[in-house]
């Protein structure tokens, strides 16, 4: 399959300055992405640009990451109906270390098709003067603000726009011809939402250096069944860090994926080939109750993001709703104890006396602070009378396959757990699809 016929076939062709898309198979492409770094980590939404750069590089071409070091600071008013807060220059800062982190991680099998930069580089000492005279003299106002997202908010009940703000597209616009010039990149990857701000660049550079270059823009990613951006649960953001979402809510997130989108998702955010996406739509065809290909993208994004985090979830998930494992009893002990240094959730009984309500207040306490989506001890304790918070406790490993004895928390196996099972482990279960280990103190 060609470069071209694999982007269409994958779905990551939005719109494109190439007048045909057969063009794509006869450049050698240095193409660039930029990235925002107002928040810590990157989401799941994200990885499509991700994947369409690993697409680039299985074939043979090169990739230039850039860090919105500079444009972080003032803050992309694309699809954004407020203006944007401020961001630290030193939380920037942090937050390009962990992404690149993340991108890295993603691009780890392709080492030295891929460099790394800072748009701060350029714009730390770039003066006024001279970013209007080399700039800004480049750019007529009136098809500025023509694009939709500066029109929307200047228009009627816009919020209207800052300067810092609406100079954003430049800044953009310059980072390409930066890029053209100190690392001859020809091709920008962008969302759906970037084209009018990739244009600045390709209309910079024409008009610098009389040159030609082009961009690509991928699809907005929808989740059919709720109509939503793909990348937000019903609770939270899906974040790359595991620190801000649990791989293994990571893991249940991809493995709930609604039918009507496992395959498109599954040519999107996988390495999968088309042999191999068309087994598994054929196999869930006649039996979508094993559900393979939710499973299948499950495991191939947990394992390009989180790596070595894949056998923990797979465990907690056969546990949490199989009631057994087939992993090795070592495996088991290893994940597990692994996990007490991960959001750990420590069931502590407050008293020698095993009070009900004591030890369920002191369990609440420990989600509320240790898990995203658990809120408040009233919302816990909806999930408490509706059933929605159990307990696996394993068995001594002695036979295989590893058995978990499922409770759902009540007042009787509250107080049955702590006279039968004191210094266990276990895992907890929190509504449908959070999964935790869970020590009693």
């Amino acid at each position: 399959m060609t470069l071209a016929e694999e982007l269409k076939w994958r779905g990551l062709i939005q719109d494109t300055t190439l007048n045909k898309i057969n063009l794509f198979n006869q450049k050698d492409w240095k193409l660039y992405i930029g990235f925002d770094a107002t928040a810590p980590s990157q989401t799941i939404g994200n990885l499509a640009a991700m994947m369409t750069v690993l697409v680039f590089l299985r074939h043979n071409h090169q990739a230039v990451i850039l860090a919105g070091g500079a444009t972080s600071l003032i803050g992309d008013p694309g699809g954004k109906e407020q203006e944007r807060s401020l961001q630290d220059k030193q939380v920037v800062e942090q937050n390009i270390a962990k992404a690149n982190q993340q991108f890295r991680q993603v691009f780890k099998n392709f080492d030295q098709q891929v460099t790394y930069t800072n748009n701060l580089n350029w714009f730390e000492d770039f003066k006024l003067l001279d970013f209007l005279r080399d700039v800004g003299k480049h750019f007529s106002m009136t098809p500025l603000i023509q694009r939709d997202f500066i029109a929307s908010r200047l228009g009627e009940g816009g919020s209207g726009i800052s300067y810092a703000e609406f100079s954003y597209t430049l800044l953009q616009g310059y980072d390409y011809l930066k890029l053209f010039e100190d690392y001859q990149c020809n091709l920008q990857i962008g969302g759906s939402d970037q084209w009018g701000n990739c244009l600045s660049g390709v209309e910079l550079i024409r008009r610098k250096h009389q040159a030609a270059v082009d961009i690509l823009t991928l699809p907005l990613i929808i989740n059919q069944a709720t109509g939503k951006k793909f990348g937000k649960s019903e609770e939270q953001t899906i974040w790359l860090d595991d620190s801000m979402t649990h791989a293994s809510d990571f893991y249940q997130f991809l493995l709930n994926t609604a039918d009507e989108d496992v395959i498109n998702y599954l040519k999107i955010f996988s390495q999968l080939t088309k042999p191999e996406i068309d087994d598994l739509a054929d196999k869930h065809q006649r039996n979508p109750a094993l559900r393979l290909p939710h499973i299948k993208l499950a495991e191939e994004l947990t394992s390009l993001v989180h790596n070595q985090k894949l056998k923990t979830c797979q465990l907690f998930s056969q546990l949490a709703f199989k009631g057994q494992s087939n992993f090795e009893t070592s495996d088991i002990q290893a994940i597990l104890e692994a996990e007490l240094d991960n959001q750990v959730i420590n069931f502590r009984q407050p008293s020698s006396q095993i009070d009900q309500t004591a030890s369920l207040t002191a369990l609440y306490d420990e989600l509320i602070n240790k898990i995203p989506i658990c809120q408040s001890r009233s919302q816990l304790k909806e999930f408490y009378d509706n059933q929605a918070l159990k307990i696996i406790l394993l068995n001594d490993f002695s036979n295989q396959p590893i058995k978990g004895h499922k409770y759902t928390l009540n007042e009787f196996y509250v107080k049955k757990l702590w006279l039968e099972h004191s210094n266990s482990l276990g895992i907890i279960v929190i509504g449908k699809n959070t999964i935790r280990v869970l020590q009693f103190d």
